[in-house]
């Protein structure tokens, strides 16, 4: 049996998509039940990087590219290529003229690889803006799982009028739902959500609306999160460093992992 602790730490982004009409909301979808990770879970879009993310052909074909950090690139064009094979959004720097940017089968040729995401973008007469995502938070999976993640939050704003859907194949739903009713499903068990997505929701929900929560994305120290074991009162617990923003937190590790 291979060492949890050795396991390659991958690079992955996911975005909080928000939008303030009818309310406050962010963007999340169900996962399959058959995905191995998190299956039936609500997350929010996103997944590992891809080696087209780092074609530097993207220099072309992104706004913002000079205003951010060259490694941040890849994450970031990820972010947006994940939210558009899972929900069909394209954060590009202007509306698509169709409320869907593009049909099921260009989305799924993206996702299996067959189709470059950059030539989605090229074909639409589009712009990825680097500029419009903002850190959220950074979270990197403890050594207690096969796999690990060094995954970045980032936070934008939805594109205007256009409409999310599920893919089918990893998603099995895509919704608007107010963070703080998220949060209120996740206690309450009835909505299957994973420990970090249930973190940032409840972050996310100190915020009224998409603009304050961008704003104090930009404003909020970024602290990495590595969240620790430790053992409490004969019960072992997920402990989160308190400088990073989400309180104090000690969480049941049978909670967190089952």
């Amino acid at each position: 049996m291979s060492d949890p602790a050795s396991a390659p730490i991958l690079p992955a982004a996911t975005i909080l998509v928000l939008r303030d009409e009818p309310s406050f909301e962010v963007l999340m979808v169900q996962r399959h039940h058959q995905i191995e990770f998190a299956s039936g879970a609500l997350v929010f879009p996103g997944g590992k990087t891809h080696e087209w993310d780092h074609d530097p052909a993207w220099s072309e074909a992104c706004i913002g590219w000079d205003d951010v950090a060259p490694e941040q690139r890849p994450l970031r064009i990820a972010a947006v290529r994940e939210v558009f094979e899972e929900a069909g959004l394209l954060l590009g720097a202007s509306r698509p003229p169709e409320p869907e940017a593009c049909g099921m089968e260009v989305r799924q040729a993206v996702d299996q690889g067959r189709l470059p995401f950059l030539k989605v973008v090229r074909d639409l007469g589009e712009k990825v803006d680097l500029a419009a995502l903002t850190v959220f938070a950074r979270w990197i999976t403890p050594p207690l799982t096969p796999k690990r993640y060094d995954t970045w939050f980032y936070v934008a704003r939805a594109p205007a009028e256009q409409l999310a859907q599920c893919d089918g194949r990893e998603t099995v739903d895509a919704v608007w739902i107010p963070p703080h009713e998220a949060v209120r499903m996740a206690l309450s068990g009835e909505r299957k959500v994973v420990f970090p997505t249930r973190m940032n929701l409840q972050l996310l929900a100190e915020a009224k609306d998409a603009a304050d929560a961008i704003g104090r994305a930009a404003a909020r120290r970024l602290v990495t999160v590595q969240p620790q074991v430790e053992a409490r009162d004969g019960e072992r617990v997920l402990t989160l460093p308190v400088e990073a923003g989400y309180g104090e937190v000690a969480e049941p590790l049978s909670r967190v992992m089952g």
